[in-house]
């Protein structure tokens, strides 16, 4: 593939020994010399000689057109190789290499079902060989990053770039303004073209930009630098007086590598460059990226010790004026049985760098790497659209800016590699919505929304006449968590939440809240039930308290008055002890949920306050119509159907509360109860009309009752022997509370609680 030439300027250059002297009579032999010496432009039209006089022979056949499929995978022309992959495999070449090498062409050029087919095929040929399930795997990704891209923007340097090929761009000033790039463009040095990809050899050239942004016509960066044979990827010191670049050896009957070499700026030019010698001259050492504090160089190479075709090494020195030591292999964690090249090291622990060893998008991806305690992390796929289906690499970045160069032989280009400019734009997020009344959906003015962040910020907004709250880009950060609170006065409370963590787009979010006026009646919670003669809660039955605890812990400026009601039968002497108790046990549950014991006043009601129904409500199969009122005498009068006497009783067996205020101020200390809560049995009779009056409100406005539950007050059986018991002998009354007064543990505990000192 051309891309390997761009590798090594071209690794092996020796068109002019071969180009003019094979031989005519067996064009087969000669296609295999100029393909044994990197000669692919011209091995193609001999492959194809020596095809058209093989006559019977279907295994030359079948190998000769797999050589030109090679060859043209290597000049990088992907359709051409599609299509003489395919004859391979139709001709049955010996190898199954020829299925795997098709795939990777289908993929390459974007017919990823069919490539998955191929990748399918070629597991089933050779399971033991992973690269047909990873392949298979990575077109399902690539269409995946296709359908989903990153946040960054790809733009071709028009400017810049040629028919020919233009890559490894360099910066070469300290303001960014500057590029020294890779081009076999006209003007390079030297006449003769190179048998690889039939194009000049290349050079290096410098391009600047002007203060309106403008780019300059290139110019040859000098003949210190540049020879008749190839220069290519490079890179320069912090200061952009020193510059590392690749050249490429040549000397007839010799295969010569490729070998890194620097040289130093004298006024405005190029001093002569000296050889690194990094490595034998048999081995190929090329592209380089040196760190900041110019102690270590990275670059690739296939010099022994690596793990596949081109790793990625580095060479480390103790101080700027002193030799490289011996080459490190930077191991397993990046670098693969294929070729893994163009490293740039952005910052010391972060590295990008080019791979074909990987599931990507097709041909050469660009990945990034981070260093953490010493160890290579697994490289993650920039994704699209900095990679494409066709070859990705020599990325460079604009200091610890999100923007900067990379070269590409994609669609879309002017030649056939190009340098492409890349940014990615600030994520700008905003977050708006409006205010509603739940129950009439009215907007609502003055709303406070608090925007409170998990970096620890809180912003605070008051919805205007319309009902809108809104939050800029400066308030409504990226990677941020956020929880939305919603106050009122003479409202519950609400929360939402959003979150901005991982997002890779900009977006604006809407989200909109209605909040529930607080009624002045009694809300009747989810019916709580006791066993025979019993208050304590049953743990079955704490769940029913889980919507009041969430809307105390929602609203924590609220007071709320918890009150217990029995049914109509028993004394009431009886009834105020059991409710006053069954009214205790609640409160010394909420409290162990955190809700501080003075946020409640609970009463217990006895039997005084039968329920009235605002709707319809069905229980045990019995419907009981809106506006009933649960009295004694109605209860009474259904004596002849026992299921539904019970379902009436059962009705009236309830837990309310209602908002007392909304003005609570909490305490600093939050994880104590400072004081307990007040816990009264309700007897004055007209407070008792009074909350008569309060029941006109809807039985589920907030909480669902359950209407399947049983009941577990006593019988009619048991009440008629009560009756009978208290007439032979003399009831002693359970000793009752005085009102508001606040109780820590029992009924008799009248003593005021002792407040705890801050």
């Amino acid at each position: 593939m051309k891309i390997y030439r761009i590798a090594f300027a071209a690794l092996m250059v020796f068109s002019l020994l071969f180009s003019k002297s094979f031989a005519q009579k067996n064009f087969a032999k000669d296609a295999d010399d100029a393909y044994k010496f990197y000669q692919y432009y011209e091995a193609i039209d001999l492959y194809k000689k020596a095809y058209a006089k093989v006559k019977k022979d279907k295994a030359e056949k079948a190998r000769i057109v797999f050589q030109i499929a090679e060859c043209y995978r290597m000049t990088n022309d992907t359709k051409q190789a599609e299509v003489w992959y395919k004859k391979a495999v139709s001709a049955k070449y010996s190898d199954k290499i020829a299925v795997l090498d098709y795939a990777d062409m289908l993929k390459i050029n974007e017919k990823y079902e069919d490539a998955i087919v191929q990748y399918n095929a070629y597991a089933t040929l050779v399971p033991s060989d992973p690269r047909g399930a990873k392949g298979a795997e990575s077109c399902t990704l690539s269409q995946q990053w296709k359908d989903n891209p990153s946040r960054y923007e790809v733009e071709n340097m028009k400017a810049l770039n040629t028919k020919e090929m233009d890559f490894s761009p360099a910066y070469a000033d300290k303001k960014f303004k500057s590029l020294i790039f890779t081009s076999s463009r006209e003007g390079s040095t030297g006449s003769d073209y190179d048998a690889w990809t039939g194009q000049s050899f290349t050079d290096l050239w410098l391009i600047a930009q002007d203060k309106k942004g403008s780019w300059s016509t290139p110019v040859s960066i000098g003949e210190n630098i540049n020879t008749k044979f190839n220069e290519g990827a490079s890179c320069l010191n912090a200061k952009m007086n020193e510059l590392y670049f690749t050249r490429c050896g040549f000397e007839k009957k010799k295969q010569l590598g490729c070998q890194l070499f620097v040289a130093k700026k004298k006024n405005t030019s190029w001093d002569v460059p000296d050889s690194l010698k990094l490595a034998p001259d048999s081995c190929s050492v090329g592209q380089p990226s040196l760190s900041e504090d110019e102690l270590t160089l990275y670059f690739a190479s296939d010099m022994q010790g690596g793990y596949g075709g081109k790793d990625i090494w580095m060479a480390k020195r103790t101080k700027k004026n002193k030799e490289w030591d011996k080459p490190v292999n930077l191991g397993s964690n990046i670098n693969t049985e294929k070729d893994e090249m163009y490293p740039f090291i952005r910052e010391e622990g972060i590295l990008y760098f080019s791979s074909n060893g990987y599931s990507g998008m097709g041909g050469l991806d660009i990945y990034k790497s981070e260093k953490t305690d010493d160890k290579w992390g697994t490289p993650v796929n920039m994704k699209y659209p900095i990679n494409s289906p066709g070859d990705d690499f020599a990325i460079i970045f604009e200091n610890k800016l999100e923007k900067g160069y990379f070269s590409s032989n994609r669609k879309g280009g002017k030649g056939s590699d190009d340098i492409y400019s890349f940014i990615q734009p600030p994520l700008v997020f905003t977050l708006q919505g409006k205010i509603c009344n739940d129950s009439t959906k009215a907007m609502i003015k003055g709303a406070l929304v608090k925007l409170i962040g998990s970096d620890g910020t809180m912003v605070e907004y008051t919805s205007d006449a319309t009902g809108l709250y809104q939050f800029d880009k400066t308030k409504f950060l990226p990677n941020t968590s956020y929880e939305i609170q919603v106050s009122k006065s003479n409202y519950f409370g609400k929360k939402g939440k959003e979150s901005t963590v991982g997002l890779e787009r900009s977006k604006d979010f809407v989200h909109d809240l209605c909040i529930t006026p607080i009624p002045a009646i009694p809300i009747v919670l989810p019916e709580i039930l006791y066993d025979f003669n019993k208050w304590d809660l049953l743990s079955q039955y704490q769940d029913s308290l889980n919507g009041l605890i969430q809307i105390m812990t929602d609203n924590p400026t609220i007071v709320v008055e918890l009150g217990s009601h029995t049914d109509a039968r028993g004394s009431l002497e009886y009834n105020d002890s059991l409710s006053y108790k069954r009214a205790k046990s609640v409160v010394d549950y909420i409290i162990t949920k955190g809700i501080a014991g003075d946020r409640i006043e609970a009463k217990g009601y006895s039997k005084r306050v039968p329920r009235t129904l605002t709707k319809d409500l069905t229980r045990d199969g019995f419907v009981f119509p809106k506006g009933t009122t649960l009295t004694e005498e109605y209860i009474n009068a259904l004596k002849g159907n026992d299921k539904k006497f019970e379902a009436a009783h059962q009705l009236n067996r309830r837990t309310e509360f209602r908002v007392l205020r909304d003005n609570y101020v909490p305490h600093a200390d939050t994880t104590t109860n400072i004081v307990a809560p007040k816990i009264e049995v309700k007897t004055d009779e007209e407070s008792i009309n009074k909350e008569e009056k309060m029941q006109q409100q809807p039985d589920n406005n907030i909480f669902t009752p359950d209407n399947n539950v049983k009941s577990d007050e006593k019988t009619p059986a048991e009440l008629k022997q009560d009756s009978l018991d208290n007439a032979k002998k003399v009831v002693k009354p359970i000793p009752t509370p005085k009102p508001k007064t606040n109780i820590k543990t029992t009924p008799k505990n009248t003593k005021k609680p002792v407040t705890k000192k801050k």
